[in-house]
């Protein structure tokens, strides 16, 4: 069930003479008490004897009339809250998270994709009774006492932190050909990967920057970027290295929306996308992140010749337009890993962004390939030169759990 829950503030206005009131307010409460919590009981005289449930604030929020067998719009109200599997009522208090958090416009967000993530999105879409709701101060949840328990100690770990930012090393890179594994294979330890052709290992910091000399000296390594990132703990940074590839849309005449005499220029986004959605653990002393890395690649513009339209028979007129021929690879993973050590992910080979000319094989025309490479590294103080804070792209990763 998802919507918002009793209002932050305490209830206000007038209460009519003649009326019983029963306000009930606590933190955590089961069943018909639980409604209690968002709503004032209030027994008022009228001629149909109707019970009137009104909202905390002497009627600014909205009132439902009648009783358990009421129906108003073809659903049925009620009076309780089903809680057939035990759930109960908690708030919990996020202030000292999100008063931190300035540079988001709705900090309570990650928190909530992070719940999500943690106990699984039909948790709160299924048979069980539940909601999920927050605002800039308070985290509401109705549940399971066993779901409330998570809950708590995913909380914790952003309020205990108080959002702290921490800095964050990205490297990305391409290599023509994945043999590279069999120099560094006794430097790498692997960890689960469920994309298909994709694999991850940690690496020692020592051992990484060591792989990244070697890696950097070899004739097919494209380095495409090393953006430094200062994230608030449990929210999203993004980076996008990429570059626009202009193209002819269509020809048109000047001030009109018919062919004509005058090209009309678009531009399509060549490169890579990088998101990372970063945690730490209670102790600090485990990374959980969010990873999400999107490469675009225009294989070629298809060229097409088409006739403008004219008044002159004998003379035909013909002008070009141009359609991009693009492949992507989306790449999309949680990881886990301890703060002290480097995570490197290859996406496999994929679409390899950037200037071609020097990339293809001799007599070859098929569009250049290579194996993403991604480097992710925490440092425990922030690094120097320029870095990039949460948001921008960070805002079109919500809705993914």
């Amino acid at each position: 069930m998802a919507g918002g829950g009793p209002p932050d503030s305490e209830p206000g206005g007038a209460i009519p003479a003649g009326t019983e009131t029963m306000l009930f307010k606590t933190r955590i409460m089961t069943g018909a008490a639980a409604v209690m919590l968002i709503a004032t009981l209030s027994y008022a005289q009228s001629s149909d004897d109707d019970v009137n449930w009104r909202s905390p604030g002497g009627g600014d929020g909205p009132q439902v009339k009648g009783g358990a067998d009421a129906v108003a719009g073809g659903g049925r109200t009620t009076a309780v809250l089903p809680n057939g599997k035990g759930q109960i009522w908690r708030e919990y208090d996020i202030s000292s998270y999100t008063l931190r958090v300035s540079d988001s416009e709705r900090p309570q967000q990650a928190m909530i994709h992070w719940i999500l993530r943690e106990t699984g999105y039909e948790t709160w879409h299924g048979e069980t009774v539940a909601m999920l709701s927050a605002t800039p101060r308070i985290l509401r949840v109705y549940h399971t006492p066993e779901m409330q328990q998570t809950v708590a100690q995913i909380v914790s770990r952003f309020v205990r932190r108080e959002g702290e930012t921490h800095a964050y090393r990205i490297r990305l890179c391409t290599l023509g050909h994945p043999d590279w594994r069999a120099r560094a294979q006794r430097l790498l330890r692997p960890v689960p990967v469920q994309t298909a052709g994709a694999e991850a290992w940690l690496l020692a910091k020592e051992d990484a920057a060591s792989l990244m000399v070697q890696l950097s000296k070899r004739s097919d390594y494209r380095h495409h970027g090393s953006p430094r990132l200062m994230v608030h703990d449990g929210q999203v940074a993004a980076v996008q290295l990429s570059s626009a590839r202009p193209f002819i849309r269509s020809v048109l005449a000047p001030g009109t929306h018919q062919p004509g005499r005058e090209p009309n220029v678009s531009q399509v986004d060549e490169g890579i996308q990088f998101e990372i959605h970063p945690l730490l653990s209670l102790d600090g002393q485990t990374v959980d992140a969010m990873l999400k890395c999107n490469i675009m690649q225009v294989e070629k513009m298809v060229p097409v010749r088409l006739e403008a339209p004219s008044t002159f028979p004998q003379s035909r007129q013909w002008y070009t337009v141009e359609i991009p021929q693009m492949v992507s690879c989306q790449f999309h993973e949680r990881f886990r890993w301890p703060k002290d050590r480097v995570l490197l992910v290859s996406m496999g080979m994929v679409p390899r962004p950037g200037p071609q000319a020097s990339l293809k094989l001799p007599l070859s025309n098929s569009p250049p390939r290579g194996e993403a490479l991604i480097f992710v590294e925490s440092h425990p103080h922030a690094l120097s030169g320029t870095a990039v804070t949460a948001g921008g792209l960070g805002e079109r990763f919500q809705g993914r759990y």
